[in-house]
């Protein structure tokens, strides 16, 4: 099935994570054995991706309970809440990562005695049901990617194996319908300023014999303009419930050149990245990052000197440039507020974690 890459690995009673700011020149993984740890691996970027940072701060809970419990049996309740709140507070764009600390919290309230063994199970459930829906996004994205098979298909960020806790959204898609023999070649955008695309989309598809070919962010709309493109395919950091998306920059511009130039448009996300309390993706807060991510490229000097930076990490697609959003509970075309408030009402008897 093209899927080697896990890239958050729960190991010896440790927390485990693929430095993705190393890749594609070296891969190594981190040990991180407290809450502070895990939330400054989310906040620096060594995991990166909606769901893959929901999985992180699960285990980071189960770190923290570990050590309040250490520090204080009878308190640790009311101690763990501070850690809680600092995993919270360490990208504010992903819904996923407040569904999961929502999720363990949960769990917490209901504890008597030592708590980490059952939060582990808790986490470890997280783990398994988000890799177990990637699969399943895989499978329903290929079945829109038959009708019109063969050509190539364009990606953006990474929404693969390393954004999850594995096989991928977007990647997944296109990992099945490789498989399945619907896909002959796949663009990766370069997606400045991080070079996800690059860095880590590239990788992976090369680690799992996936053609792939890079090109430079402004290139996309050209590339769109010579008819072999089929679909787009992106994932979520956050669904608002009228179907607006929140995806990495450069996402709502391909979505307007690939309406423009009649090119499908397929977003593929969990249910978990859908936020029904926003109405809209107006609401959605934006993250703005550091100017000298886009200043500096590595330790290199790429701008003027006394040059600013505006580095929003997130835009937003309205509904109406999306053909189609894939969840693990199902296929939606043309999203709209009436139709997800369906889609999230109802479960995928077919979804097993």
């Amino acid at each position: 099935m093209n899927d080697r890459i896990r890239a958050i690995v729960w190991r010896n009673n440790v927390l485990e994570l693929l430095d993705q700011r190393l890749l594609p020149d070296r891969t190594e993984y981190l040990r991180l054995e407290d809450a502070t740890a895990v939330a400054r691996a989310i906040t620096d970027m060594v995991v990166r991706g909606a769901p893959a940072i929901g999985i992180t701060a699960a285990y980071g809970v189960v770190l923290a309970a570990r050590a309040r419990y250490r520090e204080d049996a009878i308190r640790w309740k009311s101690l763990i809440k501070q850690d809680i709140a600092l995993l919270a507070a360490a990208r504010p764009t992903a819904v996923n990562l407040f569904w999961a600390l929502r999720r363990m919290e949960a769990v917490t309230v209901t504890l008597a005695g030592k708590p980490d063994e059952r939060l582990l199970v808790e986490a470890k459930a997280i783990h398994r049901e988000d890799v177990a829906a990637n699969q399943r996004m895989g499978e329903l994205g290929a079945e829109l990617l038959k009708v019109h098979s063969g050509g190539a298909v364009l990606t953006h960020c990474n929404a693969g194996s390393l954004a999850t806790g594995g096989y991928g959204t977007a990647l997944g898609v296109i990992r099945s319908g490789f498989s399945a023999g619907f896909i002959e070649q796949v663009y990766a955008d370069e997606t400045r300023p991080w070079l996800q695309g690059s860095r880590l989309t590239a990788w992976e598809l090369v680690q799992d014999d996936i053609p792939v070919k890079l090109l430079a962010d402004g290139s996309a709309s050209h590339l769109l303009r010579q008819g072999e493109v089929r679909w787009i395919i992106v994932g979520a950091d956050r669904i608002a419930a009228n179907g607006d998306v929140a995806n990495k920059i450069g996402t709502y511009g391909l979505a307007v050149s690939a309406r423009y130039h009649g090119v499908r448009f397929m977003v593929v996300a969990p249910t978990a990245s859908i936020d029904m309390a926003i109405q809209s993706g107006a609401q959605i807060p934006i993250e703005q990052r550091a100017p000298e991510e886009l200043l500096t490229l590595g330790k290199q000097v790429v701008a003027a000197k006394g040059a600013g930076a505006w580095n929003p990490s997130f835009d937003v697609t309205p509904a109406e440039l999306v053909d189609a959003l894939v969840t693990e509970r199902g296929v939606i075309e043309n999203p709209n507020t009436e139709k997800i408030m369906q889609l999230m009402l109802q479960k995928d008897p077919n979804l097993t974690a």
